[in-house]
């Protein structure tokens, strides 16, 4: 059984014991979240499709860290005008395992 669940703006397939990296959440250490956002779910062949999302479905997980990711560089650049400007950025996620799906 696994399901497609929403958050941060991107889509996540998730099954139980599934640890996952999703854009940050507000929630600290140890704490349970829920995801109410449940696009699909497939239990035993059986494929139930929300439009656009299944009401009476949720997927819990536990919070297990916060942090950040690898650095990217971003470069801008204009020809000719001497003009270029280097900065990073580090991506913060939060660390989940998928404890169960309530479907």
């Amino acid at each position: 059984m696994y399901a497609i669940i929403q958050t941060g703006g991107k889509q996540y397939r998730v099954a139980e014991g599934d640890v996952v990296l999703v854009e940050k959440l507000e929630a600290a250490e140890g704490d349970v979240v829920e995801f109410d956002r449940v696009l699909t779910v497939v239990k035993d062949g059986a494929v139930l499709v929300g439009k656009p999302v299944l009401e009476a479905v949720k997927v819990t997980g536990k919070v297990m860290a916060q942090g950040k990711g690898k650095k990217i560089l971003v470069f801008k650049y204009k020809a000719k005008s001497n003009y270029r400007k280097r900065q990073g950025h580090r991506q913060p996620f939060t660390k989940v395992v998928i404890e169960k799906i309530n479907a």
